[in-house]
């Protein structure tokens, strides 16, 4: 399980360290993707291939799931873990992200966010100011 939030920069190679809590997670190597809210994705192979397998289930015929399957699967590409724990991020997903030298890696479950840290601040800052509508909703939801 990835949890936390860890500050780190990106070098002039594009290369990210990773937490190094997570290395042992990551060893098989991992798959970074377009993500949701202007975050790239990475996820373990393990949780690629099971999200991979719900995706091959939407409908074919509906738009919106095509084009949601695309945006995961198009730009996704697989990383390996250096010694020192390092990814390469894409060229292509550091300009979908928006990243430049500071970034912020969240752990969410079965994945690790990147974000560019300015973005990541606005997008938390939003998030905790509508945090007691969020939980009612899910509150909603049984949750």
């Amino acid at each position: 399980m990835f949890i936390g939030e860890y500050h780190h920069s990106l070098d002039s190679k594009n290369r990210l360290a990773l937490p190094a809590k997570f290395k042992t997670q990551l060893t098989k190597g991992a798959v970074v993707t377009r993500g949701l809210d202007g975050a790239l994705f990475i996820y373990t192979k393990d949780e690629w291939q099971k999200l991979s397998d719900k995706l091959a289930t939407l409908p074919l015929a509906k738009a919106k799931s095509r084009a949601f399957v695309r945006l995961m699967l198009a730009g996704a590409m697989e990383l390996n873990v250096d010694k020192q724990g390092r990814v390469v991020v894409p060229d292509y997903l550091k300009v979908f992200a928006g990243l430049n030298k500071s970034v912020v890696i969240a752990g969410v479950l079965n994945r690790l966010e990147i974000w560019d840290d300015k973005r990541w601040l606005r997008y938390k800052a939003e998030t905790e100011k509508d945090s007691t509508e969020i939980a009612e909703t899910l509150g909603e939801l049984g949750i």
